[in-house]
């Protein structure tokens, strides 16, 4: 093989490394749309169905306790962990442990929803977004 082969074969992989990044970003940025429209479709179905929001609170990572936080919306787990906001925000209520929080409160940030809820997760349990939204729906006001 001489040089100019190498160099051909190099750009050959730089090229098609890059063009699997790219493909695998557009299917990340489908995929994170499309969990934006079912949550933004719950928040919509829970106000249409009256279901009240609540006060959101945050666990800290060890899980003693809970921490006030300024978001106001619907817990979506029956551990309290995961919730959407009255904006249509998806947010993990998990945050790091810290005195500030416990006197201050905590602001977990937003983040992309994803479509399987738990998916790769140690525990091995995991759930379409659409199905566990629909099932804090059919919950109404016993959920939790």
């Amino acid at each position: 093989m001489g040089s100019d082969d190498g160099l051909a074969w190099r750009q050959r992989q730089r090229r098609a490394v890059r063009a699997h990044a790219e493909a695998d970003e557009r299917r990340r940025a489908a995929e994170r749309a499309e969990a934006a429209r079912i949550v933004a479709w719950f928040v919509a179905e829970a106000t249409r169905r009256g279901l009240p929001p609540t006060r959101l609170t945050a666990v800290p990572y060890a899980g003693r306790g809970r921490y006030r936080t300024r978001l106001t919306g619907w817990y979506v787990d029956r551990a309290h962990t995961r919730a959407v906001d009255t904006a249509g925000r998806w947010y993990l209520l998990t945050v790091p442990a810290s005195l500030r929080a416990r006197v201050l409160g905590a602001d977990p940030p937003p983040g992309p929803a994803p479509l399987i809820v738990g998916e790769g997760g140690r525990d091995g349990e995991s759930m379409p977004l659409r199905d566990m939204l629909t099932r804090r729906l059919e919950a109404g006001d016993d959920a939790g």
